[in-house]
């Protein structure tokens, strides 16, 4: 078989942090390596890569209810006055040019590099027929603003009882997944309970993810620090009755402080990181735990109705032979050490043809059956194409129900993949550690100079 090519995707994603980040570097040859593994195994294609299941970009998204609250502390953070659509997913992207622009939907549907790439598919699994209304649901506004350098903001719409359905609660789940940094402003949970139900459920689900700030809106008026403090208590011990009880806490005053936000967007890079690398390890876990076990469930369901229809038509095969025994006596042919065996051969040469025959037949239904299952686990990897690969003609006679690609010197490659991305998590980890080491070191030594004057 012929070697995989490398990813466009990947040789650009190595190009851009070759200088710049080498865990993630060494990230993108581990994904190479996965990508090897799966194109054996016919669960890519020769141009496609599992790097494209997570946005390389450091993500940082908002969440609001009604009011305007969200889209003024966008305008205000960013210093501009931006004309986006209320009821659309806005992603907003830095522009070096002077200008800026809005693209529809399909741009981002069509980008590898964009965090909604073929999300069409996926709405169009839970509302038939919204999948080619992406416009309708999505836009792209590129701002030239040095804050959105290297990084990219989603603006989701307002909760609002005209534009909520399934495809909006798809996305709004979406995007709460993907994100680095989520900012949920506090009168989302003002909104009416049947709008916001299932958006709190994965805000609950997530909560532990660290990666909420649930920001308080009061950027009319002054506050003191303590009146902030309790405000920020108040808001804690409601949203408790959500079922929420992590998560950091901003009160936006004329006099607040945003250093909190500042402090999580600038450590964005970090996060991104260790998303990437949850997300290299979930693949490489996956092909055991989620794709070889439905492959192998669907080769054993196929071999049994192979099987069996093999055996109903043995079966009249038989029949045919009691009546020729009737009728002609042809039981003693049989039992002729020649003859006998003579027959038989030319039965097994009749049946595998058609038991081959049969299987085909039958593996056409279970392709169908993948190809829904797949949708539904939502996952990139062409369950049906490693199903059609162990096809092989003596597996079709032979009952090993194993798919290709489950073997001793596969299961050693992804041990071994796993334990890189491990590595490249205590990497990070080092990295992380060693920055706070040399600016406790250059902090002890400024005080240590001020000391001296």
């Amino acid at each position: 078989m012929a070697d995989k090519t490398v990813s466009k995707h990947l040789i650009n994603l190595e190009k851009q942090f070759a200088s710049t980040d080498p865990v993630l570097q060494k990230t993108v040859k581990v994904f190479q390596d996965l990508d090897e593994v799966e194109f054996e195994m016919g669960l890519i294609d020769n141009d496609e890569t599992t790097a494209r299941k997570s946005s390389w970009w450091p993500l940082i998204s908002t969440l609001g209810g009604y009011s305007s609250a969200k889209s003024d502390f966008v305008n205000r953070y960013l210093g501009i006055q931006l004309h986006s659509s209320r009821h659309k997913f806005t992603v907003l992207q830095y522009t070096p040019q002077a200008t800026s622009a809005t693209l529809p939907g399909n741009a981002l549907d069509a980008d590898h590099r964009l965090p909604f790439y073929q999300i069409s598919r996926d709405i169009e699994r839970v509302a038939s027929g919204e999948g080619s209304k992406l416009n309708t649901y999505l836009e792209l506004i590129t701002i030239n603003n040095a804050k959105l350098k290297t990084k990219l903001l989603i603006d989701a719409p307002v909760i609002s009882p005209s534009t909520e359905n399934q495809a909006t609660g798809l996305l709004r789940k979406h995007v709460i997944n993907i994100s680095d940094l989520v900012l949920v402003f506090t009168d989302l949970f003002e909104a009416d309970p049947a709008l916001i139900n299932e958006t709190v459920a994965n805000i609950v689900a997530q909560q532990d993810s660290n990666k909420f700030i649930f920001v308080i809106d009061h950027s009319e008026i002054s506050l003191e620090p303590q009146k902030s403090q309790e405000i920020a208590a108040a808001w804690q011990r409601r949203l408790a009755e959500f079922g929420i009880h992590t998560g950091q806490f901003v009160v936006l005053s004329q006099n607040g402080d945003l250093s909190l936000i500042d402090q999580r967007i600038s450590n964005l890079n970090n996060d991104r990181t260790y998303r990437i690398l949850a997300s290299l390890e979930k693949g490489i876990r996956d092909i055991d735990d989620v794709v070889i076990n439905e492959v192998e469930a669907s080769i054993t369901t196929w071999k049994e109705r192979c099987n069996a229809s093999t055996l109903i038509i043995l079966g009249f095969l038989i029949m045919l032979l009691l009546f020729a025994e009737i009728a002609m006596g042809i039981l003693d042919l049989l039992l002729d050490p020649i003859i006998g065996p003579a027959i038989i051969l030319v039965m097994l040469a009749i049946l595998t043809p058609i038991h081959i025959i049969v299987s085909r037949v039958h593996a056409k239904f279970i392709i169908n059956q993948l190809h829904k299952r797949q949708k539904q686990l939502n996952i990139p990897e062409d369950l049906a194409g490693l199903f059609e690969k162990s096809l092989s003609f003596w597996r079709v006679l032979l009952p090993t129900t194993s798919p290709v690609g489950k073997n001793k010197k596969n299961r050693k490659k992804l041990t071994g993949l796993l334990e890189q991305s491990k590595d490249l998590v205590q990497a990070l980890n080092d990295q992380f550690s060693y920055s706070q080491q040399q600016a406790f070191y250059a902090s002890q030594a400024e005080a240590f100079a001020n000391d001296e004057i």
